[in-house]
């Protein structure tokens, strides 16, 4: 085995422990060394998968003295390391860019609390993507889902708390349903890892053994996996936590939380259940329907949000809507349009909501519309941002977001009813994707004469942080194909 299978247990291990670690530091020196452990995490996830690129295999890494089927694995090919690789680098770059805004919005005694939960929640993140335990990723999901309430309340106002409380009780509900999942599955085939429980459940459905137990656990999975990820009709919490939290909880939360359960979702689809029993099950065909009510109802409710975190919000449960759909066309095509989706969304989203705590902060920390009018003009790096970001969400070629839509688009054909319903869909929601983002480009660009716009000093970390976006989405607009050929070689070794 090579040295790199290590990797994924290191970066698991290494983000544990600097919770642990930066529990007992100030602010400052839980800033620097939570930014150490960000940058050798992406160092080691890049290191494994440029490994996988030159070396397209699956590897199983075993914990502990115990094998199969009653030890816990890890197992990882090019499509979990391309995936924890984007996570460390969009948890690095979000954390480096709101930096400043963390140390205002934080109680200075509670900034390393902070980043403790930040090392958790990347703890978890990288457990969902290479954990082949049932069991384990239910406790990661738990972990995550404490983690990300923590940084999403870290602000400590009363619209933080109840927004938290609001993600607390929907995220319960989905891990509560995750867990009684488990139960099933584990009573039907005796086994909580991958594999294992693939191969038991292949047998029990060609013996036709069951079938109703079989299509409720499945059910129960997909349905709490969508409540966790905020897919429609589940996404009424999105909206408060994103507008409440601190800009990096909002990106983090946005960009990377959401995606860590729909890749688990992809996992288990293909891993444990294969996918050719889920699609004879019908259980993909209440996603369909929620997806494209998401890209529909989600983007409308942009349109009609006044309060620009918000709108960015409601735009993410619209691109929830793209990655679900692309999942529920059941084919292989299909979950690698919604696997580059995640990539895409989890680069832009960020982005866009660090520009917009940028054009806030600028305009003296206001986020509604009528308080950012000229804001480009005192904040020109993070106007220029949030144009790359805006340009992807709406899918204008060469932009990485259009690069999305052509492989949704391109997963469809042939699906027969399921065709007309997406590419109407998609073409829908791109309109209503241009709506909403150009009247934010509207204000943002609008100029009075009259007035004098002073231009607003951004923090080096910002600046920083902010190229760090800007670079990797001009490069994956441009250079989109080379990742697609990862998620392929990935799905198929998955």
């Amino acid at each position: 085995m090579p040295f790199v299978a290590n990797f994924p247990f290191f970066c698991i291990l290494i983000t544990m422990a600097g919770g642990i670690v930066t529990a007992m530091l100030n602010g400052r020196w839980a800033y620097r060394i939570n930014t150490v452990i960000m940058t050798v995490t992406l160092v080691l996830n890049g290191a494994l998968l440029l490994f996988m690129i030159n070396n397209p295999q699956h590897i199983t890494f075993m914990m502990g003295h115990f094998p199969a089927p009653w030890g816990n694995e890890i197992r990882f090919g090019p499509l979990e390391a391309l995936m924890a690789t984007v996570f460390s680098f969009v948890t690095l770059s979000a954390l480096v860019c709101g930096k400043t805004e963390i140390f205002e919005d934080v109680k200075p005694n509670n900034v390393h609390y902070f980043y403790v939960m930040i090392n958790l929640l990347l703890s978890s993140l990288f457990a969902l993507i290479y954990t082949n335990d049932l069991f384990t990723a239910y406790v990661f999901v738990e972990i995550n889902t404490i983690s990300a309430c923590a940084i999403v309340m870290a602000k400590e106002s009363g619209k933080t708390l109840a927004a938290t409380l609001r993600y607390l009780i929907m995220s319960l509900i989905g891990s509560g349903l995750f867990l009684l999942s488990v139960v099933i599955v584990y009573g039907i085939t005796g086994n909580l890892l991958m594999i294992p429980v693939h191969d038991a459940i292949a047998g029990v459905f060609a013996a036709g053994k069951y079938q109703v137990p079989l299509t409720v656990a499945i059910g129960l999975i997909c349905v709490s996996m969508a409540i966790k990820s905020a897919l429609f009709p589940f996404h009424t919490w999105l909206s408060h936590a994103h507008g409440s939290a601190t800009t990096a909880s909002s990106a983090i939360l946005s960009g990377l939380v959401l995606k860590g359960y729909i890749i688990l979702l992809i996992k288990i689809i293909v891993r444990v259940v294969g996918i050719d029993i889920v699609v004879q099950l019908k259980a993909l065909n209440i996603l369909f329907v929620f997806a494209v009510l998401a890209m529909i109802i989600g983007s409308v409710d942009a349109i009609r949000e006044n309060h620009i975190k918000r709108m960015i919000a409601f735009s993410s449960v619209a691109q929830m809507g793209y990655i679900y759909i692309g999942i529920s066309l059941g084919n292989t095509a299909g979950l690698v349009a919604a696997c580059f989706h995640i990539i895409v969304h989890a680069l832009t989203k960020p982005m866009l909501f660090s520009a917009a705590g940028g054009l806030s902060s600028a305009c003296h920390h206001k986020k509604q519309f009528d308080d950012l009018k000229g804001a480009a003009y005192k904040n020109p790096l993070a106007a220029f941002a949030f144009c790359i970001g805006s340009f992807s969400m709406i899918g204008i070629p060469f932009f990485a977001g259009f690069a999305a839509k052509y492989y949704l688009s391109m997963a469809a054909m042939g699906a027969g009813f399921e065709m007309w319903v997406t590419l109407f869909a998609l073409a829908v929601s791109t309109v209503l994707n241009a709506v909403y983002y150009i009247k934010a480009l509207t204000v943002i660009f609008s100029k009075d004469a009259d007035v004098q716009y002073t231009r607003h000093k951004n923090s080096v970390s910002y600046v920083i942080g902010m190229l760090m976006f800007i670079v990797t989405n001009i490069l994956l607009g441009l250079f989109y194909k080379p990742v697609a050929e990862i998620i392929v070689k990935g799905i198929e070794l998955l």
